[in-house]
């Protein structure tokens, strides 16, 4: 009842956003993973035939997509029924490490991240950090930070298996080392167990929103024992290089990952990623939905309760895109609407495809 009174008592109103508001969309890459009909060991070198035969994805960018990051980092990957096989090699002159305690800030050392939402949405997904040393930190997010997330570092994947090599020697400043690679077996079952309902087994074209990150920090070396580089006394900002352009310094946007689809393939006989959903209207319903919340449009949530504003058609890569915001009791519901598919989103960020 509540519902329809507001529809009834509504008030419209009407808003004009420049197409250059959405200059910023990002486009997710996409990765086919080719099924291995045998395990793999996991020894942090890819020297199985099946590895070789595997593509590696395009080179890492910076985070917000504009600078070049001073080395190349690049992944491949794999799967069975019981693991996604991840590689990947991080090109270094030199590698350092000092954590050796599982679940401590991995970040704060060179690291290597893993972020894997089994849905296509922004909730329950699982982030795993490593450094040269093999020191592990798991963790499982409900929900991004600024959605009100918080970290459960209980959560631990119990059956990971991450190996490192290293192509020079480990904290040792004498030297230039050439490259450190981390292998991993992810246990499938623990992101199974994350999916949104029903929780099947993973199917042949099945896709996934996955993204990866490498954090490199300048240095400096103090009684030849590296250390991150201060300046005025405090640490100089971490550089983060990214598979999948974040378009910001925040990897907890989980609608900008980019996409993985199981293949029972075999890397020989590759196939082309097809798309599952409207991405185009995904980024554009998600970009308005972050300018609601924190940004441009945050005054759109202190209109009055059964206030409706239309937002004048959009025209973005010739599709014409309608908008609608509804102010709501519990906050607010946000449609956007093409000519082949509607979207959906309130103020937690549910997400839906109506159509």
């Amino acid at each position: 009842m509540i519902f329809f009174t507001i529809l009834f008592s509504c008030k419209k109103q009407s808003l004009n956003l420049e197409t250059s508001f959405f200059k910023d969309l990002v486009t997710p890459k996409t990765y086919v993973v080719y099924k291995t009909d045998k395990p793999l060991t996991i020894d942090g070198i890819d020297d199985e035939d099946i590895w070789k035969n595997t593509k590696y994805t395009s080179n890492f960018i910076d985070i917000e997509g504009i600078k070049t990051p001073k080395q190349v980092t690049k992944v491949k990957m794999l799967w069975d029924d019981e693991y996604l096989y991840i590689y990947a090699k991080l090109f270094e002159e030199h590698i350092w490490a000092d954590i050796t305690e599982r679940d401590q800030v991995i970040f704060l050392n060179n690291d290597f991240e893993v972020f894997i939402n089994p849905s296509n949405d922004v909730y329950n997904y699982g982030e795993i950090e490593i450094n040269a040393l093999e020191t592990v930190w798991d963790l499982l997010l409900d929900k991004p930070y600024s959605l009100g997330g918080k970290p459960k570092n209980e959560w631990n994947l119990e059956e990971l298996k991450a190996k490192v090599f290293i192509e020079g020697t480990l904290n040792n400043a004498k030297d230039i080392d050439t490259f450190w690679s981390v292998e991993m077996a992810i246990p499938l079952k623990s992101f199974v167990a994350l999916k949104n309902l029903p929780r099947a087994k993973i199917k042949d074209g099945e896709q996934w929103r996955i993204n990866f990150s490498r954090v490199n920090w300048d240095f400096d070396l103090i009684n030849n024992t590296y250390a991150r580089k201060k300046r005025d006394n405090k640490y100089l900002p971490e550089y983060n290089w990214v598979w999948s352009n974040q378009g910001e310094i925040n990897m907890h946007l989980p609608e900008k990952w980019g996409y993985i689809q199981f293949s029972k393939n075999t890397p020989k006989n590759a196939i082309q990623f097809k798309h599952k959903t409207d991405v185009l209207t995904e980024q554009i319903i998600y970009t308005l939905f972050r300018s609601i919340l924190y940004k441009d449009l945050q005054y759109l949530k202190n209109k009055k309760v059964g206030t409706i504003t239309v937002f004048e058609p959009i025209k973005i890569e010739n599709k014409i895109i309608n908008v609608t915001f509804l102010k709501t009791f519990s906050g607010f519901n946000l449609k956007v609407t093409t000519e082949n598919s509607t979207y959906t989103i309130n103020e937690s960020g549910f997400l839906k495809k109506d159509q």
